[in-house]
């Protein structure tokens, strides 16, 4: 990747308030193709509203957000959605249906940014849906109803549909939740693969800070008072400042494989 390359999203001076409280201040933070970060930080430290500010969904209190388009930045606020999501894809922490549809109907909806008004899904959007579902073990179950599925294969659907978006900047908010642990190292491998090696980037609100240090190449914690810390992975995760964010003792075990952290 050429330095010159601008991130595939920018946020600067970025503030975030809920009542009573600032929960991030003064946040300048970017991301580049080939990182995939790992978000961490105590419950209602900011995660997700941090995760819903970047995609858009939530404005905020101070700063600003510009988006990666063709080679250039522009604010996120004067993209329409649609030119939003052809950029961005966000997993939400939770998956919900309002209406009947099949597994593929479902995981169909992630073309929907490269539709035109009216416009049918071609035969490339249905191999590509499909193709998306296989790689999350679903391709068996296209045509179940929704409402049918368990929670694991609920959330392996939504997974799914992202990866059919085909953004290049993906932001996850808890992306293993009812997940076996079969199929958390299935998505964690799969995200991989999509930064690693086809110019992805990827932000992903994660409490399995075994999963992070595993496949994460850079961390940013938020620690829910207006403070954060960014940066590489072998560089800010340690059992120091993992027992500073949680205010909790955490140790460190090394060994072949890599490094784990458990609680003291």
């Amino acid at each position: 990747m050429s330095n010159s390359s601008p991130p595939l999203l920018k946020a600067s001076n970025l503030q975030l308030n809920i009542p009573g409280r600032v929960l991030l201040d003064k946040f300048d933070w970017q991301i580049q193709t080939g990182e995939m970060w790992a978000l961490i930080g105590r419950n209602g430290s900011g995660k997700t509203s941090l995760l819903h500010c970047l995609a858009g969904l939530r404005k905020a209190d101070c700063g600003f957000i510009e988006l990666e388009q063709q080679q250039q930045l522009l604010k996120l606020e004067l993209l329409s959605r649609k030119q939003i999501a052809l950029h961005l894809a966000l997993l939400q922490q939770h998956t919900s249906h309002s209406f009947e549809a099949t597994v593929l109907q479902m995981a169909l909806a992630g073309r929907h940014p490269h539709l035109g008004l009216w416009q049918r899904e071609s035969a490339h959007d249905y191999e590509v849906t499909r193709a998306a579902l296989k790689a999350m073990d679903l391709e068996a179950l296209e045509q179940r109803n929704i409402s049918s599925l368990s929670g694991g294969e609920n959330r392996r659907l939504a997974f799914a549909t992202m990866l059919a978006q085909q953004a290049r900047l993906l932001l996850l908010d808890e992306p293993s939740n009812h997940l076996d642990i079969g199929h958390q190292v299935q998505i964690m491998e799969k995200l991989r693969e999509l930064v690693l090696f086809q110019q992805h980037g990827a932000l992903i609100a994660i409490h399995d800070l075994n999963l992070a240090a595993r496949y994460c190449s850079h961390v940013l914690m938020l620690f829910g008072d207006g403070r954060y810390l960014a940066g590489r992975l072998d560089e800010v995760l340690s059992s120091e400042r993992l027992s500073q964010l949680y205010q909790h003792p955490i140790e460190q075990l090394i060994w072949d494989q890599g490094r784990y952290f458990l609680p003291g």
